[in-house]
């Protein structure tokens, strides 16, 4: 796997660029576990098979290009075949600039990249996949998105506010202090975030501190109970609580399997 920044005009609507190569094994499936950040994944060769989606009712599939929204529970991706690809860690606001779509109407599912970009899909995927090493995919990559970029018009400010006061304080904030700060009821805080972004202010706060805690799991060697402590967990066993509620396993074996691609895994 290789990270990579997006250009800096472009990170206020993706976060990161992971390369990844993966080799052919036995079957198997993997967690996709919740991330603050869609995943925008493009297949150079090979597919993502999802066998389920964070919401049950959002029908499987197999995809060469896709987005994966938001989601506060675990979706299931097969395992087993080569490939080879670029994950993105896509902003909300990225969804509504990029793909013209808000990350809300995404939420716990899997949507094919064509159904958003149309005809502009293949010609992305051929350009990428004809480039010679990760660092002109990189580069092909910041020139089709920034020719993608539009307007993010049309987000509530009360929304973008709460939503960047909870990434602030790293998904701690009280969710009663953030809704006076903004001046709505919990209700219509949790309401208006949904909406826009696919997770309430409970649900978007909880995200936003497991997907650190993910970060700090996956590039250190820190104890568990040292990650809780940083990642504003009560002790060890809130942060166990998480992973079992939001990725159906143990930190430890997350820990262990997190050079897994797929939707939901570059948390």
């Amino acid at each position: 796997m290789i990270w990579a920044r997006p250009a800096p005009a472009l990170r206020r609507w993706v976060g990161a660029y992971t390369g990844y190569r993966s080799e052919a094994g036995p079957p198997g499936t993997h967690q996709g576990v919740p991330s603050a950040h869609l995943t925008f994944l493009l297949c150079l060769d090979g597919a993502v098979e999802m066998v389920s989606n964070a919401d049950p009712a959002r029908p499987p599939g197999t995809f060469a290009a896709m987005v994966a929204g938001l989601h506060d529970g675990p979706a299931t991706i097969a395992t087993g075949t080569a490939q080879t690809g670029l994950q993105l860690r896509l902003t909300w606001r990225g969804a509504r600039a990029l793909l013209g779509v808000r990350a809300g109407e995404l939420a716990g599912d899997t949507v094919d990249l064509a159904a958003l970009l149309g005809a502009r899909t293949g010609p992305l995927l051929e350009r990428l996949a004809d480039a010679g090493t990760w660092e002109q995919r990189f580069a092909r990559l910041d020139e089709e998105l920034a020719a993608l970029a539009g307007s993010a018009e049309g987000v509530r400010p009360e929304v973008g506010y709460a939503w960047d006061r909870l990434e602030e304080t790293g998904g701690t904030l009280r969710i009663a202090d953030l809704a006076r700060e903004v001046g709505w009821s919990r209700r219509h805080l949790a309401d208006q975030l949904r909406r826009e972004t696919g997770l309430a202010s409970k649900a978007a706060a909880r995200v936003i501190r497991f997907e650190r805690a993910c970060d700090q799991l996956r590039f250190t060697e820190d104890p568990l109970a040292r990650v809780a402590a940083d990642r504003g967990y009560a002790d060890q066993a809130h942060l166990s609580r998480d992973f079992r509620d939001l990725a159906g396993q143990t930190a430890t074996a997350w820990r262990a399997g997190s050079s897994h691609t797929g939707p939901g895994a570059g948390t």
